[in-house]
């Protein structure tokens, strides 16, 4: 199961409320980060077994960036509501096709290192999880005290194993103060938002700790057959709260398991985490996509841009990001925490067209 409903406006303006993050060309060789996942986990479920759950403004963008992909395996979500629901219904349509469903989630905006032990790895954690009835989740070591990331502590103390560790705690997104501790104790793992389990213990763990949500979707036996699915959902989503998996699920349930990730991985949920997984950068450390530039005294910076006919002149500027889209220019320190707070002035009336 791909979720690919996210609008990942931390990465404005080459993110627009029409195109959000999963559905742009990073690191892919003209593949959209979609396209990357979908081949990946091809590599390990038949094309037939793999569902793609997106919003319906997104609709025509997975169909462009998945064409092979059947109408049958594209749910779509009639609102943004969060991971909770999109997961809840997913669970649902998977019951209703195979009541012994296992089900893999995972998001669709990721870029993984290391495909053969990224595979080897999600097969690991989907037999761990039918036999022993948990939802089992990868977990990656930090190597910052990221604010935007899910912290997952194992039980008893520090490990190094490459075998599943009993979960003691989640903590979505914490301070930085908190963050440091938790990388500094060497018990936390970030959490990938990747996970394997039954999809039955899916809805049993859902119906206990978020009936709030698996209420609404009372009768889906008979009402996620395709001649009513619409009229369903759309009263479904218009009377859910937004919610995530995590704080739903994954910080009560005492069924939680870790499997510690061997593979390169990066949400790239910033920008100097997008210069950090980009290749060949020059003696200065700075990367450009841009066709032409001229760069004088710099160090460490991303420079990209759009329009490869435009000429980009960057002078004297260190742990900078330099976007330029054919709209907007963005320039701001490459690990700025507070970019959210320049970029939610957006949402205001005179910046509508940038959105």
């Amino acid at each position: 199961m791909i979720m690919a409903g996210g609008h990942g406006g931390r990465f404005w303006p080459l993110t627009r409320e029409d195109r959000p993050k999963q559905f742009l060309e990073i690191g892919g060789g003209g593949r959209t980060l979609m396209r990357l996942t979908y081949e990946r986990f091809s590599k390990i479920f038949p094309p037939e077994r793999i569902i793609v759950v997106t919003l319906s403004r997104y609709e025509s963008l997975v169909k462009e960036c998945i064409p092979e992909l059947s109408e049958e395996n594209l749910l779509i979500e009639p609102y943004s509501r969060g991971t909770a629901p999109c997961i809840t219904y997913a669970t649902y349509e998977l019951l209703r096709r195979d009541p012994e469903a296992v089900m893999t989630v995972t998001p669709a905006d990721q870029i993984i290192m290391d495909e053969e032990v990224f595979c080897d790895t999600v097969r690991n954690i989907a037999g761990h999880a039918v036999s022993t009835g948990t939802l089992v989740t990868i977990g990656v070591v930090p190597d910052r005290p990221d604010t935007n990331f899910g912290y997952i502590q194992i039980a008893g103390g520090k490990k190094n194993k490459s075998v599943p560790m009993k979960v003691k705690t989640f903590t979505e997104k914490p301070d930085t103060t908190l963050a440091t501790i938790f990388c500094k104790s060497g018990e936390f793992y970030w959490n990938s938002g990747i996970f394997a389990c039954r999809a039955k213990v899916m809805e049993e763990e859902m119906n206990r700790y978020i009936p709030e949500v698996t209420s609404l979707f009372k009768g889906w036996e008979t009402a996620l057959v395709q001649s009513q699915r619409l009229e369903f959902l759309e009263k479904v989503y218009s009377s859910c709260s937004n919610l995530s998996i995590d704080y739903g699920v994954m910080e009560k349930t005492d069924r939680a398991w870790l499997y510690p990730a061997k593979f390169g991985w990066s949400d790239i949920d910033s920008w100097e985490s997008l210069y950090k997984v980009m290749p060949e950068k020059d003696e200065d450390a700075n990367f450009s996509n841009a066709g032409k530039t001229l760069m004088e005294q710099n160090h460490h910076c991303l420079i990209w841009a759009k329009n490869k006919k435009k000429v980009l002149a960057v002078m004297g500027l260190q742990n900078y990001a330099v976007i330029d889209t054919d709209d907007v220019l963005l320039i701001c320190p490459l690990d700025s925490a507070e970019i959210k707070d320049l970029t939610a002035g957006v949402a205001m009336p005179d910046f509508e067209d940038y959105r």
